[in-house]
């Protein structure tokens, strides 16, 4: 499905029958032939964005899956590179995208750094958090970049009605509603629970000052926007 080398519906049905974990593991040799991972667009549409707010030394991709992510920090940091996520088999192929990268497998809900980044960047991952759970991944984020360090979200901004892709996301979202209710362990992957605005708000209440820039140009059904959340800076003050 989706090209000769991607994944046939029947593992794309046994990944959505697993959990999470589980699901990337089996789909992760295929993941890069699917429509799933991020377009090279996007990518170096923010390389392009955040070269200009550098420079940077140390970035950490959060969920780096097999890392697109990791790809745009090799570009824009200086020294250390680190992904992390909890598939061990999505962060083997990640090994092989950026190799100078340091890989750590970690529930990113539980972020296990504290300060030292001065760059983070999250990819295609927010759909895998119940909104209820991004307070912790992004005050994690907050805690591992250093004051005045920032976190660049993409984010596909929510289709319009009369598109075909507001209805294909309302029924799969739809469909994992169901499955979730059914079938356990859940696998967590909803497109409509990550409106901008609220992302936006989640990321003010970590911390964060949010500015957005519009990564799209060319008129699809899909726009990307660039959320870039930075931790302010420590002021000091004269006794």
């Amino acid at each position: 499905m989706f090209s000769p080398n991607g994944p046939s519906l029947r593992e794309l049905c046994v990944q959505a029958l697993s959990s999470v974990e589980g699901g990337y593991d089996r789909l992760a040799e295929k993941f890069d032939h699917t429509p799933f991972r991020t377009p090279d667009s996007i990518l170096h549409a923010t390389v392009q964005e955040l070269s200009a707010a550098g420079p940077f030394h140390r970035g950490l991709d959060v969920c780096c899956g097999t890392g697109a992510g990791l790809t745009v920090l090799d570009r824009l940091c200086r020294d250390q590179v680190t992904g992390v996520d909890f598939s061990a088999g999505m962060l083997g192929e990640a090994r092989g995208a950026v190799p100078r990268a340091t890989l750590v497998r970690a529930d990113v809900r539980a972020l296990p750094f504290t300060g030292g980044f001065d760059l983070a960047v999250t990819f295609g991952a927010l759909g895998h958090f119940l909104p209820s759970e991004r307070p912790a991944l992004f005050e994690g984020v907050h805690r591992a970049l250093r004051p005045g360090g920032l976190f660049a979200v993409a984010i596909g901004d929510l289709p319009t009605r009369n598109t075909g892709v507001y209805w294909a996301t309302l029924g799969l979202d739809l469909a994992m509603v169901v499955r979730n209710t059914v079938v356990r362990p859940p696998f967590v992957m909803y497109y409509r629970t990550t409106p901008r605005p609220a992302v936006r708000r989640d990321l003010r209440a970590a911390g964060f000052t949010v500015e957005t820039v519009d990564l799209s140009a060319d008129g699809g059904d899909l726009r990307f926007s660039l959320l870039l959340a930075r931790r302010p800076a420590m002021r000091y003050f004269d006794g």
